[in-house]
């Protein structure tokens, strides 16, 4: 069976991008990484997803972006909330730098140890907040350079990046995960959580959560569970 790494954050795009792949046969790995991020609350839902994907192994990560700095999800400045989601090439304070660079370089690794021939991301080019290293000409540039990086790629057998959700709205997603029967009742996505760990409502990435379940015609079991 062909073998894949998983980038595994907890959130319900990473979970739905996997269960993607593991429908088309592939055998999955997942890779979560812990680093420093003030959300680390998702690390619990990263393995709770993981259980439910049935990954063959999790290796849980620690790399200290927070020593550098220079993104609120790592504790520099506030969490913003309430800004408009659709703010095209404003890259907001919640980028971390170079963050899915430093990751797929990590699960490019381990996969060549593996003899995995897939690195999965559950990156998408519409609701992704800005994100210059969520774009569909970013991960075809690291797979360039992952085939020259690598003994796998110089021996004829290049890794590929597969990102199903590249195209793909949240809405979209939301109706793929749903109709592969995912519970993302088991995932967390927002960036600041309140103190008991229900969602803030505001973030970006709340926000676009919302959205995706109100276009999607669909309840958000994480909401739903906050108001009972």
């Amino acid at each position: 069976m062909a073998r894949g790494v998983l980038l595994l954050s907890g959130g319900l795009d990473s979970y739905t991008a996997g269960a993607m792949v593991r429908a088309q046969g592939l055998e999955l790995f997942a890779l979560t990484v812990r680093y420093g991020q003030v959300h680390a609350r998702e690390i619990e839902a990263a393995r709770r997803v993981a259980q439910a994907l049935g990954v063959t192994r999790q290796i849980e990560l620690q790399v200290d972006l927070a020593a550098f700095g220079g993104s609120a999800l790592v504790g520099d400045g506030g969490i913003p909330k309430d800004r408009p989601l659709d703010d095209e090439g404003s890259i907001p304070s919640t980028y971390v730098p170079a963050r899915n660079t430093v990751f797929l370089s990590l699960a490019l690794a381990w996969a060549e140890v593996l003899g995995a021939e897939t690195l999965v991301i559950g990156v998408n080019a519409l609701d992704y907040s800005g994100y210059p290293d969520c774009r569909p000409e970013y991960l075809d540039a690291f797979a360039r350079m992952a085939t020259l990086a690598t003994r796998a790629g110089v021996e004829g057998r290049p890794l590929r990046v597969a990102a199903p959700l590249r195209r793909l709205s949240k809405a979209e997603i939301i109706r793929q995960g749903l109709a592969l029967g995912l519970d993302y009742g088991l995932t967390h996505s927002c960036y600041d959580p309140l103190p008991d760990g229900r969602p803030c409502g505001r973030c970006d990435s709340c926000r676009l959560r919302a959205r995706g379940f109100a276009e999607a015609g669909a309840a958000d079991p994480l909401v739903s569970a906050s108001t009972t």
